[in-house]
């Protein structure tokens, strides 16, 4: 890491209507150093970056690029200026090759006709590619690309820009281990080159592995930045939420139900589930764990009737369940919880209590009309109950954190009152105080007689949060283990079981 200051932050200020999003904030980034920020959702991260990138101007402040003041009056100006940003929902085109999303908007042409040099582009993008040392076929349309190829893509489109800053917002949220080992060895490469890496992220465990410098921020303020060798988790973690967290764990005297709450037998769906069986217990947090295609989204999703089965019979209570849409789960007390909150879970364009009321809106629904005050009650006991952070129930939920868009989400489904809680990844990219808020629910809920299943992508929350897990492999359960006996090395060992290469090609 080079001692050269290449980008200087100074007393940056931004507020919205009601919040003030950035007080007094500083920042430097060294050439040729990743330098990670950090903070719970709605310390203000997200808006410093937008800011630098010029998608948001700032109220107050001032930012120095390569020695020289600058205000960018657009994102266009700021990626002129050498400043790059990569969000965590991908600027590609996916129907276009990755060479196209490279230089689109920028390609070079012959004059007078103005004819498109796919030669020289195809050139230039198998140059950026062996710079990054990465096997990616430039004529690839991106949507065939995998998630950590699409992400160098969008390095590859920032290299060829000349960019001296790039920014990454979440970069390894969506990404197997073996993946994010892979975008950190390009990362290296381009930090080697010169270039000054700003990495957010809510994995701290990311932040030590790749990043020279940490920056917090909280409630919009600079708490501190120092060496990463200087400084423990827990010290960032204390920074971050302004106290310590006090790790929540299972409880091996937690008192589980002889009740069977959801039997599943003999799950099929052509060519993604096969012959899937299990029994969940009253009050129990069962994990599925598995690697990425394993089928634990596939199962969630068969399970609640989004996706539909090929055979088998699911149970709830005993009772068989004609399950054809999503309205018969609900219905029949089973409530899901997807990966992507803003895809496929919230209304991005209604308010919070809206979002919240709005699976078991027919409660407070007469005539037609929707008895608004039964709905502000119910919003209002969700919102003290799960400490969700409001400035009022008419806030849209575009505008809260992930953390709080995370709770009104498992509020709405809640609000349901299910006997059967399926979550899937719920605490992907929020930030570690909210986590830990979250594993507190999930344990409150098991504790009252919900039934949990439990899905994450990471296997020591796996191993903290569930009673008992299954792993699934290729679309099979490939392995169950009790929480007092499991170990990451025993799911890992189930998940990658040789053999399952042996795998039916259909659902008998």
């Amino acid at each position: 890491m080079s001692s050269e200051i290449i980008l200087e932050m100074q007393g940056i200020s931004k507020s919205f209507p009601g919040v003030q999003a950035l007080a007094d904030v500083a920042l430097q980034a060294h050439k040729g150093e990743v330098h990670a920020i950090v903070g719970e959702n709605g310390a203000g991260k997200s808006t410093l970056m937008k800011i630098l990138a010029g998608a948001y101007k700032k109220d107050e402040g001032t930012i120095i690029l390569n020695g020289e003041a600058v205000d960018f009056r657009s994102p266009l100006d700021a990626q002129n200026s050498g400043i790059a940003i990569i969000y965590q929902e991908f600027n590609l085109a996916s129907h276009l090759s990755a060479e196209a999303n490279i230089y689109i908007g920028r390609e070079p042409s012959s004059k007078p006709f103005g004819f498109i040099k796919q030669r020289e582009i195809h050139k230039k993008s198998v140059e950026l590619f062996e710079q990054l040392n990465v096997n990616i076929d430039p004529k690839k349309e991106v949507r065939y690309l995998s998630v950590c190829q699409q992400q160098i893509t969008e390095i590859a489109k920032a290299l060829s820009l000349n960019s001296s800053v790039l920014i990454m917002d979440e970069p390894t949220s969506a990404l197997p281990e073996n993946e994010v080992k892979d975008l950190f060895d390009v990362i290296r490469r381009i930090k080697e080159e010169g270039v000054s890496i700003l990495f957010i992220s809510h994995n701290l465990e990311d932040v030590f592995e790749i990043a020279d410098r940490i920056t917090v921020l909280r409630d919009g303020k600079h708490v501190a930045t120092d060496l990463t060798s200087n400084v423990s988790r827990d010290k960032i973690v204390s920074w971050m939420v302004g106290r310590d967290i006090g790790d929540v764990n299972h409880r091996s005297d937690r008192v589980i139900g002889d009740e069977v709450v959801l039997k599943v037998e003999n799950l099929n769906r052509k060519d993604v589930l096969f012959d899937i069986n299990f029994e969940l217990y009253k009050g129990e947090i069962m994990g599925i764990a598995g690697l990425l295609g394993a089928g634990r989204t596939e199962l969630l999703r068969c399970i609640f009737g989004a996706d539909p089965k090929t055979s088998g019979e699911v149970y709830l209570s005993g009772e068989r369940c004609l399950i054809k849409n999503t309205t018969d789960s609900v219905d029949y007390g089973i409530a899901y919880v997807p990966e992507d909150r803003k895809q496929e879970g919230l209304f991005l364009g209604l308010t919070s209590r809206e979002n919240l009321t709005a699976a078991s809106l027919k409660e407070y629904t007469r005539y037609g009309f929707v008895d608004k005050k039964q709905e502000n009650i119910v919003t209002s006991d969700y919102v003290d109950s799960m400490a969700i952070k409001l400035a009022s129930h008419e806030q849209f939920v575009l505008n809260l954190s992930g953390g709080n868009q995370q709770k009104v989400l498992i509020a709405r489904w809640l609000a349901t009152n299910p006997k059967v809680l399926l979550l899937d990844d719920p605490t992907r990219g929020i930030d570690i105080g909210a986590r830990a808020a979250i594993h507190e629910l999930i344990f409150a809920l098991a504790n009252q007689g919900i039934g949990v299943v439990f899905v994450s992508s990471e296997l020591p929350e796996v191993i903290k949060v569930s009673d008992r897990i299954l792993v699934m492999a290729r679309g099979l359960i490939a392995g169950e283990f009790s929480h007092e006996e499991v170990t990451q090395e025993k799911i890992m060992a189930a998940a990658t079981e040789t053999m399952l290469c042996d795998m039916p090609l259909d659902g008998d």
